[in-house]
């Protein structure tokens, strides 16, 4: 009986040591050993690992991304003025290979160290060289590129292998009598701002106005260039038809003129040849034959060849280099 109760004895302390031993990594997450205060080398990933109970230790660390959250952080502006940021968070992650030495130097809860009173120091920092004004509005936006910036540049000589993804800044807490002054001034900004909308949409419609002015001044003048364009081909249309005309005429008239002259130089030269002595001659017996006077008397036969019988031409000759004249004879 007693040696039952002794093998039992020895399982159940087997069992609770074996249960002591065996232990769980999650992932993401990377095991260090501490046995008897000191940390040891060896390191463990994700899964069941056994370790000597109640000698060995363990801590897990995350190795993947994670939010640190500093609350209430207390902030003196450089006008003397108390204000306190609710809460600001750090997205860091730290490299699996980084692990031992930081947890070496800055133990597991290294975050502390390294990040919350580091936030706490550069927040201060900020805001001692900084007005209310400047750390509520004008700067607020900068609070969390410059916390950034300020941790980044310490980590990675203080702890490389621990990076940080982003800060997050809330509104930090001001006096109510101070807020509600903001809050005035702010009421007061945003009239303005509607006041300057209101006259900036006025301009742009008395623009649109201008350019529609523009538009259709420009459309009017552009109408009557083209009329009056249309309007001097026109004319310049009808005044080559004009000149052609005027050419075709004086063309015509030429040709006519030329005509006119030749016919009367070829009546002139038919005239000349016609008008000899014995066309001449004939003419005049037309002429007398077709008389219906009479006349009676010795001398008429006279008369009429003296008046219409011309005389012979005369012969021109010469005597002793001078010209002489001999009379034609008469009948």
């Amino acid at each position: 009986m007693a040696n039952n109760v002794a093998n039992g004895a020895i399982l159940v302390i087997l069992c609770a040591m074996i249960s002591l031993s065996i232990h769980k990594v999650d992932e993401g997450h990377v095991a260090v050993y501490y046995r008897g205060g000191a940390l040891l080398q060896n390191t463990a990933g994700p899964g069941y690992h056994i370790m000597i109970p109640l000698i060995t230790s363990y801590r897990t660390v995350q190795t993947t991304l994670q939010t640190d959250k500093v609350k209430n952080v207390p902030c003196g502006t450089s006008g003397g003025v108390m204000i306190f940021f609710d809460q600001i968070e750090v997205v860091n992650i730290l490299a699996q290979s980084a692990v031992y030495e930081i947890v070496r130097n800055y133990t597991a809860d290294y975050d502390r160290a390294l990040i919350f009173n580091k936030v706490h120091h550069e927040l201060n920092q900020f805001c001692s060289v900084h007005s209310l004004q400047e750390v509520y509005i004008a700067k607020f936006d900068r609070i969390d590129e410059n916390l950034k910036k300020a941790l980044q540049e310490d980590l990675t000589e203080m702890a490389p292998g621990l990076k940080v993804q982003a800060v997050r800044v809330t509104k930090p807490k001001i006096p109510e009598m101070i807020r509600k002054n903001y809050e005035m001034m702010e009421a007061e900004k945003t009239k303005l701002l509607i006041v300057e909308q209101k006259q900036k949409v006025i301009e742009k419609e008395a623009e649109t106005e201008r350019k529609k002015a523009i538009i259709e001044a420009e459309k009017v003048a552009q109408v009557s260039k083209i009329h009056l364009d249309q309007q001097i081909m026109e004319k310049e249309t009808e005044r080559q038809i004009s000149e052609i005309e005027d050419r075709t005429h004086l063309a015509k008239m030429k040709a006519a003129t030329d005509a006119q002259c030749y016919r009367t130089m070829k009546e002139t030269e038919s005239n000349t040849k016609k008008l000899t002595f014995e066309f001449l001659e004939l003419k005049r017996i037309e002429a007398l034959a077709a008389t219906t006077k009479v006349y009676y008397g010795p001398s008429i036969p006279q008369m009429f060849i003296d008046s219409y019988y011309p005389p012979p031409p005369t012969k021109t000759s010469k005597t002793n280099g001078s010209p002489s004249v001999t009379p034609s004879p008469k009948n």
